[in-house]
C-alpha cells in the first residue's frame, strides 16, 4: 500500500508539472535576474532618447514574432528563411540593433538567462510606457524557437492590403478576437508607415480616377504631395498624425473622421463588416474613453503574448538572438 502512495505521488506530481510547464508567470526570473525590469527599460529609454519613432518599431516586432511560431523570437533569426526577408518585414521591421544592445545588456547582467522572446515581451511594455501609455504585467519563461518561418510570415502576418475579414481570420487563427483585432490596431498610435503601405488609396483608387473616398480629402491632399505616383515608396508618413509617437488614443478619433492612414486602419470603423461585429462602436468607444483603450490594450497585449510560447524544455535561451545556440 505504501508503494502505491508513493507511485501515486509521483504520478500526481508528474501531471502537475505539465499543467505548469506551458504557464507564463510575472516572477518568472524574480531569483535568477532580479535586476532584468529595470536593465531592459535602461535600455529602451536610451533608444528613445535616440530616436522616439523606435517605441512604435519595438511594439512591432513583439506583434510580428507572436504571429509567426508564436512568441518564440524567431524574426530575430537571421539566415535565408529570416522571416525579416519576408514581405511585410523586410525594409519595414526594424530595431534588431535594440534588441542586440538589450540582450547584451541582460547577459551581462545575468548571463545565459533571459530568452529573447521575453526580451521582445518586456520591450514591447516599457515601449508603450516611454511613449506615455500605461504599464502592464508581462508574464514570462518563454523559450526561444530554433527555426525562423518566412513562409508563415508571408502568409501569417496581416497586410495593409488585407479586406476586414481576412485581417479577422489571420487573427482568429492564432486565438485573437476581432476586440483584439481593434485593440491592438491602436498600437499604430505610434510608429511609422512608408508610401508603398497606402499610395493605392491615393490615386485611381480602385479604378475611380480619385483617391479612396474613406480617406479624408485634406490629408489625401497632403500625402499626395508626400508620395507621389512614382516617387520614393520607402519615405514614411506618421500613423497618427495628430499625436506622432505619443501613445494615446488619438487613433480612433482618426478613423471617425476618416483619417486612418492605412486601409486597414480606416476599414476598422468604415467597412459593413466593422459594424457586423461591432468593431465600429469599440473604435467610438475607444475614442471616446482613454482609460478603457489602456485598460483592454493591456490585457489585448498579455493574451498575445501568451501565443505558442515555448517553455520548460523546449527550445532554448540564445545567447545572440540573431543565431540558435548550435551555430
Amino acid at each position: 500500500m505504501k508503494s502505491f502512495s508513493s507511485l501515486l505521488h509521483v504520478i500526481v506530481l508528474f501531471y502537475l508539472c505539465l499543467k505548469t510547464e506551458g504557464q507564463l508567470r510575472a516572477d518568472y526570473y524574480a531569483s535568477s535576474c532580479p535586476n532584468l525590469s529595470n536593465v531592459v527599460r535602461r535600455e529602451v529609454f536610451k533608444a528613445l532618447q535616440n530616436e522616439m519613432r523606435m517605441g512604435g518599431s519595438l511594439l512591432r516586432l513583439h506583434f510580428h514574432d507572436c504571429f509567426v511560431n508564436g512568441c518564440d523570437a524567431s524574426i530575430l533569426l537571421d539566415g535565408s528563411d529570416s522571416e525579416k526577408l519576408a514581405l511585410p518585414n523586410l525594409n519595414s521591421a526594424r530595431g534588431f540593433d535594440v534588441i542586440d544592445s538589450i540582450k547584451a545588456a541582460v547577459e551581462n547582467e545575468c548571463n545565459g538567462t533571459v530568452s529573447c522572446a521575453d526580451i521582445l515581451a518586456i520591450t514591447a511594455r516599457d515601449s508603450v510606457l516611454l511613449s506615455g501609455g500605461r504599464p502592464w504585467t508581462v508574464l514570462l519563461g518563454r523559450r526561444d524557437g530554433l527555426v525562423a518561418n518566412q513562409s508563415g510570415a508571408n502568409n501569417g502576418l496581416p497586410s495593409p492590403f488585407n479586406s476586414l475579414d481576412v485581417i479577422i481570420a489571420k487573427f482568429a487563427a492564432v486565438g485573437l478576437d476581432t476586440t483584439d483585432v481593434v485593440t491592438l490596431s491602436g498600437g499604430h498610435t505610434i510608429g511609422r508607415a512608408r508610401c508603398t503601405l497606402f499610395s493605392n488609396r491615393l490615386f485611381n483608387f480602385s479604378g475611380g480616377g480619385a483617391a479612396d473616398p474613406t480617406l479624408d480629402s485634406s490629408l489625401a491632399s497632403e500625402l499626395q504631395s508626400l508620395c507621389p505616383q512614382n516617387g520614393d515608396g520607402n519615405v514614411t508618413t506618421a500613423l497618427d498624425q495628430n499625436s506622432t509617437d505619443y501613445f494615446d488614443n488619438h487613433y480612433f478619433n482618426n478613423l471617425i473622421n476618416n483619417k486612418g492612414v492605412l486601409s486597414s486602419d480606416q476599414l476598422l470603423f468604415s467597412d459593413d463588416a466593422a459594424a457586423t461585429n461591432s468593431m465600429r462602436t469599440l473604435v467610438q468607444s475607444y475614442a471616446s474613453n482613454s482609460n478603457l483603450f489602456f485598460s483592454q490594450f493591456a490585457s489585448s497585449m498579455v493574451k498575445m503574448g501568451n501565443i505558442s510560447p515555448l517553455t520548460g524544455v523546449k527550445g532554448e535561451v540564445r545567447k545572440n538572438c540573431r543565431v540558435v545556440n548550435s551555430s
